[in-house]
């Protein structure tokens, strides 16, 4: 059952920034950080450089399926070791290690691949970038379990705090690092130069052996955990074979299936008349029959002589009954309902949020310089004072206090919204919603570690992971709909009482919680 830390002297919180296990976290952070933008922001202004159609640019959004469905592949990472290193370096190191050599390969792969020699260097591109996606992603799955197993609860949320920081420093040397680097070497739009964009990805690829020193420099966490794997090599490769059919099912679906939904939506479009509706049912449906058909395969596979029974029971299974046994049914119910909504207002307020600023009339520069970078440092300091203040005050009530503050600091938008081009106050509305961010974020880590068990550690936390940004990017689609049929003011203060169900949840669960102190 969760336990709450026992309050902190400030002198015992202050010492807790220099704990080695804090500081371990914050260069994992930066190595979890700096693969996504090299993906997404980076990646799709050297496609429009080097002259690639938009609609091939949509391919490489495939991409992203690594973070969204992590769960799938989480429990393997529990069970399945991953060669040698696994025996040298233990069960989480070894993964990290491995994962980690995945994205500095797939970084290189994209840095040697020139997009304007064809379709055969885009499609290798986008191979690329999927490997990218899904590489960095099992980092973040196995990155999250050792955080999780490496020290104590009453650490979790200083430790969530120094990883936050680290992460976004990546996003930012990954992000404008990126796009600075390669407009120095002699890159941009008219100008389209490979070499820049080739030296700027290698670049990157060295930064990322920030989190390989890390690896080789820290120990094996020491949990209650099988230290030993207890399945035999083929148990290991039949389930390997198993994940794969799965995936290529998806996959294979999801891509041959577009022009059949493509039809789709322009024929409910045409009997609806609102084109949003009918293209979120179309897409809805068209990835939920290709992870039907992903599950059906893997599922189908499971069933034979090549998977053992045993470890797939014990794999995706028992995490399943542990967290419901843990918990009983209501109270797991109410905790996955949190889960899913504490984050709503920020996310789908961030939907729209670059856009906002610029009907406002904010240049370019202005929203570099006060959003992108005064915002990181805002997210940063916001970071560490949910981490500071969980350890003084507790988790629970911090998290409560986030979540307050996420939801009202969407009203300041309201105001800059009525101001206009106010560069006053958009420094004072940044300030205050990163702010507020940053210490919901930390206190959420923590609260999320301490719901998850040491004996599923991978695929408890990852399934929390993914369900908690679930639920707000399907509301976050309907974000533009919404402004542009009532308003920015209007829509801000929509977000801002999403956030109030949360309030209530926070309360309803830390009564149902068994805490101590």
């Amino acid at each position: 059952m969760y336990n709450q830390q026992k309050n902190k002297s400030w002198k015992e919180v202050f010492l807790s920034f220099f704990h080695k296990r804090v500081i371990t976290m914050f260069f994992f952070g930066f190595s979890a950080g700096l693969p996504i933008l090299l993906i997404f922001s980076s990646l799709s202004l050297w496609l429009r450089e080097a002259g690639v159609e938009r609609s091939a640019v949509t391919f490489f959004s495939w991409a992203a399926l690594g973070y969204s469905f992590k769960f799938i592949w989480a429990p393997a990472v529990d069970v399945i070791p991953v060669f040698f290193l696994s025996r040298k370096l233990g069960r989480r190191r070894g993964w990290i290690l491995f994962s980690q050599f995945m994205v500095i390969l797939s970084i290189i792969l994209m840095a040697l691949t020139d997009p304007s020699k064809g379709d055969s260097n885009v499609y290798l591109m986008a191979f690329a970038a999927v490997l990218l996606g899904f590489s960095s992603a099992t980092q973040d799955i196995v990155i999250d379990a050792y955080r999780i197993e490496s020290a104590h609860l009453s650490l979790q949320a200083m430790m969530a705090s120094s990883y936050i920081a680290g992460y976004r420093i990546g996003m930012l040397t990954a992000g404008a690092g990126a796009l600075f680097m390669a407009d120095f070497l002699g890159s941009g739009m008219g100008h389209y130069n490979y070499n820049a964009w080739m030296f700027t990805y290698l670049f990157m690829s060295i930064f990322m052996f920030t989190g390989v020193f890390t690896v080789l420099l820290i120990k094996e966490p020491d949990v209650y955990s099988e230290k030993n794997y207890k399945y035999e090599s083929k148990d290991y490769l039949g389930a390997f074979v198993a994940f794969v059919i799965g995936i290529c099912g998806f996959v294979s679906v999801f891509y041959f299936t577009g022009s059949i939904f493509e039809f789709l939506s322009d024929f409910l479009n045409n009997i609806i008349f609102f084109k949003y509706l009918s293209g979120f049912i179309t897409a809805s449906l068209r990835l939920a029959i290709s992870l039907c058909a992903g599950f059906f395969l893997a599922y189908t596979s499971g069933k034979t002589r090549l998977v053992n029974q045993q470890m797939i029971e014990h794999t995706y299974i028992e995490p399943v009954k542990d967290f419901f046994t843990r918990y009983t049914k209501n109270t797991a119910i109410l905790l996955l309902m949190l889960i899913g909504l504490y984050r709503i207002s920020d996310i789908v307020l961030g939907v729209v949020s670059n856009l906002f600023y610029q009907d406002l009339g904010f240049t370019k520069t202005e929203i570099a310089g006060i959003v992108k970078t005064f915002g990181l440092f805002m997210t940063i300091a916001g970071g560490f004072l949910g981490g500071i203040f969980s350890q003084k005050k507790g988790v629970v009530k911090i998290l409560f206090w986030g979540a307050f503050f996420s939801a009202v600091t969407n009203l300041l938008f309201m105001v800059l919204a009525h101001l206009g081009h106010n560069t006053l106050m958009l420094y004072v509305v940044i300030s205050a919603d990163n702010l507020a961010a940053g210490l919901a974020g930390a206190a959420f880590v923590a609260f999320l570690s301490a719901l998850t068990s040491v004996k599923f550690t991978a695929v408890q936390y990852a399934v929390f992971s993914s369900l908690m940004t679930l639920i707000p990017k399907l509301f976050g689609g309907y974000s533009g709909t919404i402004v542009d049929y009532a308003g920015y003011q209007i829509f801000f203060l929509i977000t801002a009482v999403l956030g109030i169900p949360v309030l209530f949840l926070v309360l309803k669960a830390g009564k149902s919680l068994k805490i101590e102190g």
